[in-house]
């Protein structure tokens, strides 16, 4: 069997994808934090080398089941519409890696509670003997709060301390919270963020969140914590609930690694959704193909072979040396 080789080396900035300007550059600032900040340089390059990609994929049937043992030859991959070989599938890894992402900003004052209170619930369907959690939190800075931890029992105290103030680096947390998880391999990982959906500070339109959201290789499942009143499900919901970023921008970003976009108005919802993303992680098959070695972007598409299953995996990915990040 092949090993999964895949490196991908950022250079600390993210570059628009639509008019050429660099929207976010990451310099380190106090022990555990990145700023989130605007840089100047026309177009920011990743380098990469690729001998086989891989993708986390979730299967499930008509009725919304998760599908359990199925096999290489059960799927289909599409890169760049041209049919790959599974080169390495795996189902039973060591177990989860989850990066929880607080977002700490102004606007989640009357919400931080309730967040904390979704993490909990996080925690506690994690497996004490196999699974791993690391806590992040920011408003236009990152900060990593506990390490990646084997059986973390609680949140960590240092979220005592903070009271969410300022403004809002949504988009630039998430891309940097994902490399964080790059060297977790031989786990089903992901980024979970828990926000109200505001970014009052944003580099990134919806299309550019759209292309960071392709370059990332763990899927990002985004928790919106909000009164009934913003939840576009809830019957009490008002209008401008449905222009939320939970259900436009913030859903695509999760959609397109390959995660999901939720939201969460009641304790009981919390706890759903956490223990959803969960099983869908346990539930994860890791597909490896090789890449054809053409730089640039590949859209990419998997498929069950039989089609009544539906499977959601990345949109695709990155080949090549070097690979601007602008379109």
């Amino acid at each position: 069997m092949k090993r999964i080789s895949l490196i991908v080396t950022a250079t600390l900035m993210i570059a628009a994808l639509s008019n050429g300007r660099v929207l976010a550059q990451v310099r380190p600032a106090t022990a555990g934090q990145d700023t989130l900040v605007q840089g100047g340089a026309p177009v920011a390059t990743f380098k990469s080398a690729v001998d086989l990609v891989r993708v986390s994929a979730v299967v499930r049937d008509r009725k919304g089941r998760f599908v359990r043992d199925l096999d290489a030859r059960d799927f289909h991959v599409l890169d760049d519409g041209h049919s790959r070989p599974i080169a390495d599938f795996k189902h039973d890894l060591a177990g989860v890696s989850v990066a929880i992402l607080f977002d700490v900003s102004g606007s989640m004052e009357a919400r931080f509670v309730k967040a904390r209170e979704a993490a909990t619930h996080m925690l506690g369907w994690l497996d004490r003997q196999r699974d791993e959690a690391a806590v992040f939190a920011f408003d236009t800075r990152l900060s990593q709060l506990t390490p990646f931890t084997v059986g973390l029992p609680t949140l960590p105290q240092e979220l005592d301390l903070l009271s969410p103030f300022g403004a809002t680096g949504l988009h630039d947390a998430i891309a940097q919270t994902a490399r964080r998880l790059d060297g977790r391999e031989g786990r089903r990982r992901a980024v979970v963020v828990l926000t109200d959906g505001v970014d009052n500070a944003s580099r990134l339109s919806s299309s550019e969140v759209s292309g960071i959201a392709s370059a990332i290789d763990v899927p990002v499942y985004v928790i919106g914590i909000v009164p009934s009143i913003d939840n576009p499900a809830a019957e009490s919901s008002v209008p401008s609930a449905a222009r939320s970023a939970l259900v436009g921008s913030l859903a695509d970003l999760a959609e397109w690694t390959g995660g999901h976009s939720f939201v969460a108005s009641t304790p009981g919802e919390r706890n759903a959704v956490a223990r959803q993303i969960v099983d869908e992680l346990r539930h994860q098959y890791l597909i490896a193909f090789e890449s054809s070695g053409k730089p640039g972007w590949h859209p990419l598409v998997v498929r069950a072979r039989d089609k009544d299953l539906t499977v959601r995996a990345r949109s695709g990915y990155f080949a090549g040396q070097s690979r601007p990040t602008s379109h």
